[in-house]
């Protein structure tokens, strides 16, 4: 009897790269009959709540471990499972940079977007074991998991003290539906981009000791920069048009992975498949050791909930 473990491998490799999944989790969904070939597209509320949240982690700025602190995720076309970084500091950033607030000088503000800051419309629980996260009235839910969910409402009241009062009501206010108005269905957050990406973020992640992945609107596209991220093949085949890849392909490329001095400055343009988007990646080496993201997470976890 043929041995069917390698074969499982092979088919879930390219998803475990882009998802951080488990061989044993996407076994027991294949067993379950799901294809575990493919990463599910979201439905399209579910979509733009992952867009906007994928904006708003990478203007933060995370560096650590995990691209955007998350160590693996889940996708389905309603969710989206996401496993973070079990640090402090990592949840308190994902909450600064999501939770709505008020501007602190809102009152002097014409633009909407500019009187609220994080997640237009976002609204959370906690539940045992993970953070809901959600619109009201919207289809679509973001869990957070692998930290202890007691943390989140911490988190949140330490956001709330750095940025301004946060936005609680049961329901969206006049200002986020004008600023979500603003900015939906727009190049400001090409969702078609942001949302397939945020659901294969770990093919942005490499072997440094620290990674860091930004990504934010320019050109008509996207721009997306990858700190000691994967050789440019690596990152063209995991998003290009293969089983788990989004269809994108390589229009450019400018790589230094073979050079001496090793990713400095790669460069490369990818292109959806109706032509409609591109997306200008560039890769850098981090100078930073393991030592330095030891010390920058002891001390980000010692100021994270103050």
């Amino acid at each position: 009897m043929t041995d069917p473990r390698p074969a499982l491998l092979a088919a879930t490799r390219d998803r475990r790269a882009c998802t951080g999944e488990s061989h044993q989790a996407l076994t027991a969904l294949h067993r379950s009959g799901a294809d575990i070939r493919a990463i599910a597209a979201a439905d399209p509320e579910q979509a733009e709540l992952e867009a906007a949240a994928t904006l708003a982690v990478c203007r933060i700025g995370i560096q650590g471990a995990h691209p955007l602190g998350i160590a693996s995720l889940h996708p389905e076309p309603h969710r989206l499972t996401m496993r973070l970084t079990p640090r402090p500091y990592v949840v308190r950033l994902w909450a600064e940079a999501l939770l709505p607030c008020h501007a602190w000088d809102a009152h002097t503000r014409t633009d909407p977007r500019d009187r609220v800051g994080g997640v237009y419309g976002l609204r959370w629980h906690t539940t045992a074991s993970a953070v809901h996260l959600y619109r009201p009235r919207t289809p679509g839910l973001l869990r957070l998991t692998g930290f202890p969910a007691r943390w989140w409402p911490r988190a949140a009241a330490a956001a709330e003290r750095s940025r301004g009062p946060l936005v609680t009501g049961p329901d969206w206010t006049p200002d986020e539906h004008a600023a979500e108005a603003g900015i939906r269905d727009t190049a400001l957050r090409p969702t078609a981009l942001l949302s397939p990406l945020l659901r294969r973020i770990r093919a942005t992640a490499g072997t440094g000791a620290v990674q860091a992945t930004d990504a934010w609107a320019a050109y008509g596209g996207l721009r997306l920069e990858t700190m000691d991220g994967p050789p440019c093949a690596e990152l063209a085949r995991l998003l290009g048009p293969g089983s788990c890849g989004p269809g994108w392909t390589a229009a450019s490329a400018w790589c230094a992975c073979e050079r001496p001095a090793g990713r400095e400055g790669c460069v490369m343009t990818l292109r959806t498949p109706d032509g409609r988007w591109t997306v200008n990646c560039t890769a850098q080496r981090s100078p930073r050791t393991a030592a330095d993201l030891a010390a920058l997470s002891a001390e980000g976890d010692r100021r994270a909930f103050a």
